[in-house]
């Protein structure tokens, strides 16, 4: 059986603009939120449009007054020679180093991120931060404090979008995912000193200049504390949790989310 048609099997009734932006707004979803998206397509069960369907109700929700974020990354901007999944040959390292095309906010596509953040990516007025590895895209009245400046070197840290979306006390929304799609827990990470980082590099094109950047990156990203932590966070703190279509989803303050992985992440490093 197709995907398609396994979502219409599975499906009784097909979400629509409408449908999906009243199950948003029954979460607590409003407008003028500044919000960051974490998002399945096919959890919804079937949509009708697709992903510019969600993407458009979203927009419905927050109005002109509110931002809507989504993490954007898009791997294969770093030193080949630091590839291990899968490794690179020797003899190719140098290759992909003088061939690599530099990272375009414009038009490098994401990886890994699904469709609805490949379809807000493209749509207009979305704007999409510089940091090769790690970009986010946000739109909406705060898009533009959001997204610029965000510094090469601490990736996800406080020269971020995550950290913009911090000082606006922003919220956090999951479709149909968990909370080991939660970047903004990496904010924390990068706020406490315990937490191990390496170095990496990543190729930038400034005035038509080539230049391979360093930048920290965090040293063990683990899906399984990731949803220990947000075990725990949950316990501890408002979440609302409902259905939009089919998708089990969550919404919660992004800064409560940080403040407690803060203390939470000092206690497991001193415990290890």
């Amino acid at each position: 059986m197709s995907e398609l048609w396994e979502l219409m099997a599975r499906t009784e009734t097909p979400s629509t603009r409408e449908t999906i932006a009243a199950d948003l707004r029954a979460l607590g979803l409003a407008a003028g939120d500044n919000v960051i998206v974490h998002s399945s397509i096919k959890s919804l069960g079937w949509v009708v449009g697709g992903a510019p369907t969600v993407v458009q109700a979203l927009i419905d929700v927050v109005g002109d007054g509110g931002t809507i974020v989504t993490p954007s990354h898009s791997y294969g901007h770093t030193d080949p020679a630091t590839w291990t999944n899968p490794k690179v040959r020797q003899d190719w390292i140098p290759v992909i180093r003088d061939a690599l095309p530099p990272f375009d906010p414009a038009t490098t596509p994401t990886t890994h991120m699904g469709q609805i953040v490949e379809v807000f990516r493209t749509w207009p007025g979305t704007l999409r931060s510089r940091h090769p590895d790690v970009s986010f895209c946000a739109r909406g009245a705060n898009a533009e404090f959001i997204t610029g400046d965000h510094t090469y070197e601490m990736s996800q840290g406080d020269g971020s979008p995550l950290a913009r979306l911090y000082d606006l006390d922003g919220r956090v929304l999951f479709i149909g995912v968990g909370y080991d799609r939660n970047t903004s827990f990496h904010l924390a990470e990068y706020r406490i000193d315990e937490t191990p980082l390496r170095s990496a590099a990543t190729l930038i094109e400034e005035d038509g200049v080539r230049e391979w950047r360093e930048f920290q990156q965090i040293e063990n990203m683990d899906d399984a504390w990731l949803r220990e932590l947000g075990a725990a966070f949950e316990k501890n703190n408002a979440v609302s949790i409902g259905k939009v279509g089919l998708a089990e989803c969550r919404l919660f303050s992004q800064r409560a989310a940080v403040d407690f992985a803060v203390g939470w992440l000092r206690e497991k490093w001193a415990s290890e």
